[in-house]
């Protein structure tokens, strides 16, 4: 994976070149690790690479090296989908401008260790209904579960963590299917998966994540006494108009399951 650069790095490049500084320690990995590197009139020198010093650097931004220049992690089809810096390292990633994951109090990474702790993955099958930048599966991988089964619908999406070095490769225990499991769950196999990890998009853009029929699917590919996480997000009552947890908990209740909310979601066993 080529370097990685973010306004704050640009920023210690080109402090380090007014201060007449040979060499300087930085991150080109969003802080997964740090290296030396070389810093120069004409460009910086990492790995013996030249790179150029971009014209441009926003912020919010993620810039990757496509072999001639930098350009910013980003793809557009008929959303705009971006990795995002973050001040915790690993990245969030936005849907026309839309945070998908949360960032505002703790780490999207961490935020991910919390929900999958949860769920216990040791020696597990997991369903990863909705991968996004891979942060359950690789919890899931580092728990020791025994496999994790993993949907992403968006290929952009599917795109942008090729590019993150924080989410988790394929194999090892890790599958990732391009597909879109609302159509997807319909093939799995009944009680063939020990957890869930369920972390849709809100309710407004992909409701059928959050139907009867999807939940009874859940509960159909789980094992007795099995147990899912269901992020569900604190959407405002007074905005929403639904209280969407509690609506999220009774359907879950009404396919079989025992829920209750737990943090920004819901936690279910399997009865």
């Amino acid at each position: 994976m080529g370097p990685l650069l973010t306004l704050k790095v640009h920023e210690t490049l080109r402090a380090a070149l007014r201060a007449g500084t040979p060499t300087v320690e930085c991150s080109l990995d969003l802080d997964r690790s740090t290296t030396t590197v070389e810093v120069g009139e004409a460009g910086w020198t990492w790995q013996g690479q030249r790179f150029p010093y971009p014209e441009t650097c926003k912020d919010r931004t993620i810039y990757h090296w496509d072999g001639e220049a930098f350009q910013p992690v980003a793809r557009f089809a008929t959303s705009l989908i971006k990795l995002v810096p973050t001040q915790w390292g690993p990245p969030t990633f936005e849907i026309d401008g839309i945070k998908m994951l949360p960032t505002a109090q703790v780490s999207p990474y961490a935020d991910a260790e919390r929900k999958v702790a949860l769920i216990q993955p040791r020696g597990k099958v997991i369903l990863d209904t909705c991968g996004g930048l891979g942060y359950f599966a690789a919890w899931c991988l580092l728990g020791q579960a025994t496999q994790v089964l993993s949907y992403e619908k968006n290929a952009d999406v599917i795109w942008l963590r090729s590019l993150n070095p924080w989410s988790p490769g394929i194999g090892s225990g890790l599958t990732l299917t391009q597909g879109d499991i609302a159509v997807q769950i319909a093939m799995l196999p009944s009680r063939s998966v020990d957890a869930i990890l369920h972390d849709p998009p809100r309710f407004g853009i992909a409701g059928e994540l959050y139907s009867q029929v999807f939940y009874d699917h859940l509960a159909r590919v789980l094992k007795r006494n099995g147990r899912l996480f269901h992020y569900t997000g604190a959407p405002n009552k007074l905005s929403s108009g639904r209280d969407v947890p509690n609506e999220v908990a009774k359907r879950l209740r009404h396919a079989g399951f025992v829920a209750e909310l737990n943090g920004d979601g819901v936690l279910a066993v399997k009865g």
